[in-house]
């Protein structure tokens, strides 16, 4: 009899676990459902980060790969850069044809080392030229 009582402890231990994993599986669809909703939110909040963040890596990528350029123009012992020759060319239109700087839509530059001149189209039908 004493065996009996045994597998009837245990017989009765394992029909309370069966009721708490029914329990437990009743209960757990209620728990994913509510967990699919909290996902699903808080999935929507990191996209938009995400694509603030990747505009952002975007345009440190171009910072990031961004080359400095420089152009000299160097012959018979002067130097001069593009900047250097726009300034010139901005001057003779300012103080030599008496124009405004604001009315430059336009400036050509042609640079000829040989004759130590630059050539310049403002505007698409002003021409001229000043020595470098």
């Amino acid at each position: 009899m004493a065996g009996v009582k045994k597998s009837t402890a245990k017989v009765s231990t394992v029909k309370e676990e069966v009721k708490l994993e029914e329990k437990a599986a009743k209960e757990a669809p209620a728990k994913k459902t509510a967990a699919k909703k909290t996902t699903t939110t808080v999935r929507k909040t990191p996209v938009r980060k995400t694509a603030a963040n990747k505009e952002e890596a975007v345009k440190d990528e171009a910072v990031a790969t961004a080359v400095k350029e420089t152009v000299n123009f160097q012959f018979s012992g002067k130097s001069y850069t593009p900047e250097d020759l726009l300034k010139s060319c901005k001057d003779v239109w300012k103080y030599d044809l008496g124009g405004k700087e604001e009315d430059i839509k336009s400036i050509e530059l042609y640079v000829k080392p040989e004759e130590n001149s630059t050539y310049y189209v403002i505007n698409g039908d002003v021409t001229g030229s000043f020595f470098i």
